[in-house]
């Protein structure tokens, strides 16, 4: 029973923290979401396509249920899934991502938590697993990336919150006040230990 429940809960996070990621989209001109926006060069449909990449992976290869997107070798990575190539639109990076939600749900649907996996680019002694670890690993991984979106949109254009049903009006005044006593404090708290 136990199983069942925390299957369901661990999925259903799962499908939410999707959703959620899909939604720092929503609104960007191709370029807002395209544009490097850290030094190392993350952005936000970059953080969806690599989203969608380690999903297909987890939950294809790892249980010999092979995604039916054509997918490089994973020890041919080369981080051409963390950004879009001008070629490559918006929908199908989105669409992408969908298909392989429909691949994993259909994976996560059909076996036991404890059904074995492999996972052959986990170094050390723990390459054999299950799909409760996966599930979790898959769910942090989501969860990660869906936190540095938030960031990033906020960078773009002041939009927060966990999903479009949280959305707070952005209220220029009251951020700016809250910003400056922070900054206040910390540099009355640098000066303290100078």
């Amino acid at each position: 029973m136990i199983d069942d429940f925390a299957k369901a809960d661990l999925h259903g996070r799962l499908r939410r923290n999707r959703a959620a990621l899909l939604w720092k989209l929503d609104g960007l001109s191709e370029y807002d979401a395209r544009r490097p926006l850290t030094a190392t060069g993350t952005n936000l449909l970059g953080l969806v396509k690599h989203v969608a990449t380690v999903e297909a992976r987890y939950f294809g290869e790892v249980f010999d249920r092979p995604s039916p997107e054509p997918m490089p070798r994973w020890q041919d990575y080369d981080g051409e899934d963390q950004w879009a190539a001008e070629d490559e639109t918006r929908d199908q990076v989105i669409a992408f991502y969908r298909r392989t939600w429909e691949h994993s749900d259909a994976t996560i649907n059909a076996l036991d938590l404890d059904a074995p996996g492999h996972v052959p680019w986990w170094q050390g002694a723990r390459p054999n697993s299950n799909l409760f670890a996966v599930l979790v690993h898959v769910l942090s991984e989501t969860l990660r990336h869906a936190g540095h979106a938030d960031i990033l949109r906020e960078s773009v254009d002041g939009r927060t919150g966990l999903r479009a049903e949280h959305e707070q009006p952005v209220d220029e005044e009251a951020r700016a006040a809250y910003r400056a006593k922070i900054e206040q404090a910390a540099r009355s708290a640098a000066s303290l230990k100078a």
